[in-house]
């Protein structure tokens, strides 16, 4: 069964293979990363999910 969904940021309509509660991957068109908070009747509810840069002390 595809999973469904749209992206929070850029609104994207997004199409994906079954995938976990708690996984993340990258919208195809805005580049952000997205979790996977729940998943109701194929639906996917996602949350943008901030990535921590290196500070290499510069």
């Amino acid at each position: 069964m595809e999973l469904t969904g749209i992206c929070p940021e850029c609104e994207t309509k997004l199409a994906m293979p079954p995938l976990a509660v708690g996984e993340t991957f990258t919208c195809p068109e805005c580049v952000l990363t997205l979790r996977i908070n729940a998943v109701d009747d194929g639906v996917l509810e996602l949350e943008m999910v901030q990535k921590q840069l290196r500070d290499w002390g510069q």
